[in-house]
């Protein structure tokens, strides 16, 4: 399975970055194969607006089947449900490699709602 994290920087070594549309990287890892890539994402992040949904399309165009994140918006958590991108819980302050593995030992909580409200423009 290719899980997505939302990160602070491009390693495993980095911590998880709980804010999933303003994350600044998306790490990749083939829980399968164990093959991790980074990508960045400054451009979704510092966007005026739309950074969450925007995210959320480039996890699924990442080919993600799961993401683990601090929290999650309603828009960016529609556009990962209609993708079959399913969203995981984790503490912001662990890093990317304990966030996958809580995940592959099931300790993360999946959510099948957002776990933010909508954010007002001028945020």
């Amino acid at each position: 399975m290719k899980l997505v994290i939302t990160a602070t920087g491009s390693t495993l070594d980095d911590t998880l970055e709980p804010r999933f549309g303003r994350a600044p990287f998306l790490i990749c890892v083939d829980s399968e194969t164990g093959e991790v890539s980074s990508e960045s994402n400054a451009a979704n992040a510092e966007a005026a607006q739309g950074a969450g949904i925007q995210t959320a399309g480039r996890v699924a165009s990442l080919g993600g089947e799961a993401v683990v994140t601090g929290d999650v918006g309603p828009k960016a958590f529609d556009v990962l449900a209609t993708a079959g991108v399913a969203v995981y819980l984790a503490d912001d302050r662990i890093t990317v490699a304990e966030a996958v593995e809580r995940w592959k030992k099931g300790e993360l909580r999946q959510v099948d709602n957002p776990t933010v409200g909508a954010h007002r423009r001028g945020r």
